[in-house]
């Protein structure tokens, strides 16, 4: 098959799937096209099954806001029909199912039409979504869409809460290629660099939203420190950064928290840790906790959202209500105190990971193209 993608080609979830799906695609001898405004970060090599196409949208004093939907649905007229495109995935509610319907209304004027899967992950129905603003067009878009696929049960159930939905949503899971993780995993891992034989590494890994609470995983590090030596690696970027640098100053912890940045190394990092925090407000899923069960690394989380669907309690980690910061040390500690006890979470985290590795997982949006094919 030949299926456009378009995605944020940012370090967020969503757009991380994208790639790492249509990469694998590409494997499988599918033809797959990105379409974007930029390059997708983990899109690292090109090859004769995967082409990129620049949204490229014209500046003009006319418009405060430049109109990204316009530029990105006449790209997916043209490159649908240069391409001689089969479906269309997008991913993301807004602006991309509502361009993609656009495009589709374009291209049936031309006597051709495209199957447009639409896959749901997050804030884009939870919170930009739910907007009043931004509601109606969300709501047409989903229901316009030919396919609807989420990242969760839990995303569908706030989807169908939150909007009137009248098309069946399939609920394909978020996934990890464990090929790659156990290639990282095996080579050489240098973890005196980060921290001493008898300390403990603890993880975090986000986008530092709001949504992310970081205080309360700065909050949870510092508990266990006090306990055990331990050391923090805080993995990203984003508005709360400074925030969560100036409450580990001001907690006298500096020297035991490492700030890296985004980075592409996520597995090397990982391959360090011990343990793994997510405490956050909301998680449709949760890619950030099950890409450190791959690595074989337990996650202290909140129970919010999709995050029970991936974090098994007392099992691979432990849930805790959002914001309950004492709990969430006391559990954690339970798992850092004792060498036999971290190894058994370890080695639970790493199997139920394995029930969402990519070869599982691929086959369902293949069968899903298929349907799409078939409503046209």
């Amino acid at each position: 098959m030949k299926i456009a993608i378009v995605c944020y080609p940012t370090f967020g979830g969503s757009g991380v799937v994208a790639t790492e799906l249509g990469l694998e695609l590409a494997h499988r001898g599918h033809e797959i096209h990105f379409i974007t405004y930029r390059q997708p970060v983990r899109l690292e090599l090109l090859n004769q099954n995967i082409h990129y196409h620049e949204v490229h949208v014209p500046e003009y004093p006319l418009f405060h806001y430049q109109p990204y939907e316009l530029a990105l649905s006449s790209k997916l007229v043209d490159m649908i029909k240069l391409h001689k495109i089969d479906v269309l995935h997008v991913h993301y509610a807004i602006p991309h199912a509502y361009a993609g319907y656009m495009a589709k209304k374009m291209l049936e004027e031309e006597g051709i039409k495209i199957p447009m899967v639409t896959t749901l992950h997050g804030t884009d129905i939870t919170l930009v979504g739910n907007h009043p603003f931004y509601k109606p067009a969300v709501n047409f878009s989903i229901n316009k869409s030919d396919i609807v696929t989420s990242v969760s049960e839990s995303l569908r159930d706030d989807t169908y809460k939150l909007f009137d939905i009248k098309k069946d949503i399939k609920v394909i899971p978020n996934f990890i290629e464990l090929d790659k993780t156990e290639a990282v995993k095996n080579s050489p891992c240098s973890r005196s660099l980060m921290a001493n034989e008898n300390e403990r590494i603890i993880t975090h890994i986000s986008n530092f939203r709001k949504v992310k609470r970081i205080d309360d995983v700065i909050q949870v590090f510092y508990k266990i420190q006090e306990r055990i030596p331990a050391k923090l690696m805080m993995v990203g970027d984003g508005p709360e950064k400074e925030k969560a640098e100036q409450l580990c100053e001001d907690l006298n912890i500096t020297n035991k928290v490492i700030f890296f940045g985004n980075s592409n190394e996520i597995d090397k990092i990982l391959c360090y840790s011990d343990l793994f925090l997510l405490p956050s407000e909301t998680e449709s899923f949760g890619l950030a906790a099950l890409e450190a069960m791959a690595c074989s690394v337990p996650v202290i989380s909140s129970n919010s959202g999709g995050l029970p669907e991936v974090n098994v309690n007392g099992k691979t980690g432990f849930l805790s209500d959002v914001g309950n910061v004492n709990e969430m040390s006391v559990n954690a500690l339970k798992i850092l105190s004792d060498d036999n006890v971290l190894n058994q979470f370890k080695q639970n985290a790493l199997e139920k990971a394995a029930e969402f590795d990519i070869k599982k997982i691929l086959p369902l949006y293949e069968d899903i193209y298929k349907q799409a094919l078939a409503t046209i």
